[in-house]
C-alpha cells in the first residue's frame, strides 16, 4: 500500500533558511506549501527545485505581519490543498518568516518595534491560532527563533526579545495541543550568512571573523546547516520531542 505523503507549510519559504527548510522537507518526501512576501518569480524557482525530489509544491503570497489577512489566507490554503491533494489539512507548520532590523536600544523607533513584534511574535501567534484546526492531529509545529535569545549581541534588543517570547509560546503550544498529539518545538539558529543578514555583515567589517572566532566549530553558519534540523523534528524519529528549543549555532559564545 502506497504511503500518503505528508504536507508541510513553511512561511517565508522562498529564500534563505526557509528555502533550505522546504528543500530538506522535500528530500524527506513531503509535499510542500510555502509562503512568499512579494517575489512570485523567486517562489516559482523554488517550486522547480522542490519538484526535483518527486514531490509537489504550492506557493502562496502572505504578509505574515498583517494578521487581518489570516482568515482569507486560511480559506485560500484549504482551497489549494483540496484542489491539489484532496485534503484540507497540513501535517507540519513551520513559522519561519522574518525580517532583520538592527538598532541600538537608544535608536529604536516605535515603528521598528512594531514591525519586529508584528512579524516575529504577533504574526506567529495568530497565524498558528488561525491554522490550529488545519494542522492534523499528530502533527508538528516548529517555530524558528534565534540564539540571540540566549546570548547578547548589541543592536538586537527588540529582535531577540520577540524571539525569546517564541520560546515560551512554544511551551504553551506543546502543553495545550498535546492532547491532539501535536508536538511543538523551537529551532534557534546562530549567526547565519544569508541575504537576510547580508546588510548587517556588510555594515560591520570583521563581524564574520569575530563570530567565527567565538564559535566552537570555527565558522559562521550557512542556511544548509539549519533546514535539516527542522526536517528531523518533523520526522517520526523526533516523535517524543516536544516543548524543546534546539540551538543550531555551531557553539556560539559558549
Amino acid at each position: 500500500m502506497k504511503t500518503k505523503k505528508k504536507i508541510a507549510l513553511v512561511t517565508g519559504g522562498s529564500r534563505g533558511l526557509g528555502k533550505n527548510t522546504v528543500i530538506e522537507l522535500a528530500k524527506d518526501g513531503h509535499n510542500i506549501v510555502f509562503t512568499y512576501h512579494s517575489k512570485k518569480d523567486e517562489a516559482q524557482h523554488v517550486i522547480a527545485e522542490i519538484e526535483k525530489f518527486n514531490v509537489e509544491a504550492i506557493a502562496l503570497q502572505l504578509d505574515t505581519a498583517n494578521t487581518t489577512l489570516f482568515p482569507a489566507f486560511k480559506a485560500e490554503l484549504q482551497k489549494a490543498l483540496k484542489e491539489k491533494w484532496d485534503t484540507t489539512n497540513i501535517d507540519f507548520l513551520i513559522n519561519n518568516a522574518g525580517i532583520d532590523r538592527y538598532g541600538m536600544f537608544t535608536d529604536v523607533t516605535e515603528q521598528d518595534f512594531d514591525d519586529l513584534v508584528n512579524i516575529h511574535f504577533k504574526g506567529v501567534y495568530f497565524l498558528t491560532q488561525t491554522l490550529q484546526d488545519v494542522i492534523a492531529d499528530g502533527g508538528r509545529i516548529i517555530n524558528i527563533s534565534t540564539g540571540l535569545a540566549r546570548f547578547v549581541t548589541p543592536g538586537y534588543s527588540v529582535y531577540s526579545s520577540t524571539k525569546a517570547a517564541i520560546f515560551n509560546f512554544t511551551k504553551y503550544l506543546a502543553k495545550e495541543l498535546g492532547g491532539r498529539r501535536i508536538n511543538a518545538n523551537v529551532v534557534a539558529p546562530g549567526a547565519i550568512e544569508t541575504d537576510f543578514t547580508k546588510s548587517a555583515f556588510d555594515a560591520h567589517p570583521g563581524a564574520k571573523d569575530f563570530i567565527a572566532q567565538n564559535t566552537a566549530l570555527g565558522r559562521v553558519g550557512l542556511a544548509e546547516d539549519i533546514g535539516g534540523v527542522t526536517a528531523f523534528l518533523c520526522s517520526e524519529r523526533a516523535r517524543w520531542i516536544t516543548a524543546q528549543a534546539i540551538e543550531v549555532s555551531g557553539g556560539m559564545f559558549l
